[in-house]
């Protein structure tokens, strides 16, 4: 197919590779992360050039081909263009977007091409004879993800991370909705303290009718502390030494020979709140009894005098 019209002599193989910034031995794991980036930095619609958003296009649609790149490798961008019959059968820089991000920018989750959509239920309406026709207002229902937690342009997500990570450090990886992995990592020295947050900008989803802005992805952490008896008092003694000073007052022999000694014990405050609002309902109920009976109570009185 290529074969006919192509150069002999070989030409600058190596403008493509320039334009995405890869070497040639980029792989195509390589190429596509090369030109993400790159569409997304030059895209029209945020403000982009639209000749290299066009040439960024063209450079990864001749190398993310491997019977393309192969006779770009040997004569260059004259041989694609002969080999095509004078640069014909070249795809849209957007239909070459679209692909990657998807019709309406690319916060949706990636492209619905190839993909068999869910199909409704046909409706059908029947119009009266010179009525004027109004407007079909579609309402969707959002679909709830195990992991995120949309909030209009913000996502929320919830972390657990073991006490030592909260001291020490931590790092983990995140897959976002459209499939990008994220290095999500604490700030050397930092402290997390229990249902703290973290906002990570430009990790929410795109708004309406802007695409390329995008709200805030939000972080609650919980830390998870060792379990009861998980730590011996030898190792109690080594982690106290680490930390800060207690901030308690030490208190004298004598200071606790004068107090009463308390035990503390597990409790589950949802049961307790629940049981206090039984309580409560119980004795309003016990106080209408007793209103309801003290008329009649007045009167056996009166009759006995």
């Amino acid at each position: 197919m290529f074969g006919r019209g192509v150069p002999r002599s070989s030409s600058d193989n190596s403008k493509y590779y320039d334009v995405l910034g890869v070497p040639k031995t980029a792989s195509a794991d390589e190429l596509k992360k090369a030109y993400r980036k790159s569409a997304i930095k030059n895209h029209p619609d945020k403000g982009g050039d639209p000749e290299k958003f066009k040439e960024i296009s063209q450079a990864y649609d001749v190398l993310s081909d491997a019977e393309k790149r192969e006779i770009y490798d040997q004569y260059g961008e004259e041989g694609i263009k002969e080999g095509m019959g004078g640069g014909g059968g070249a795809h849209s820089p957007f239909d070459i977007f679209e692909s990657f991000f998807g019709s309406g920018g690319f916060g949706g989750g990636g492209s619905s091409r190839g993909r068999r959509q869910r199909q409704g239920d046909d409706v059908v309406h029947s119009l009266k004879p010179d009525t004027v026709t109004g407007d079909i207002v579609f309402v969707l229902q959002l679909k709830e993800h195990p992991k995120f937690k949309r909030k209009v342009d913000d996502l929320e997500m919830e972390h657990t991370i073991s006490l030592t990570e909260a001291l020490c450090g931590f790092q983990f990886e995140l897959t976002h909705l459209d499939g990008r992995h994220l290095l999500i990592k604490s700030n050397p020295g930092e402290v997390i303290k229990p249902g703290q947050c973290k906002a990570i900008n430009d990790e929410g989803m795109p708004q309406h009718g802007r695409p390329f802005i995008k709200g805030q992805l939000y972080i609650r952490f919980k830390v998870e502390f060792p379990v009861h008896g998980a730590l011996s008092p030898e190792q109690c003694g080594t982690i106290e030494t680490i930390l800060p000073s207690r901030s308690g007052k030490k208190l004298s022999d004598m200071e606790i020979d004068n107090c009463e000694e308390t035990t503390l014990h597990d409790v589950n405050m949802e049961y307790e709140d629940r049981r206090r609002k039984m309580q409560q309902h119980r004795e309003a109920y016990d106080e209408d009894d007793e209103d309801d009976d003290e008329p009649s109570m007045q009167r056996v009185q009166c009759a006995q005098q």
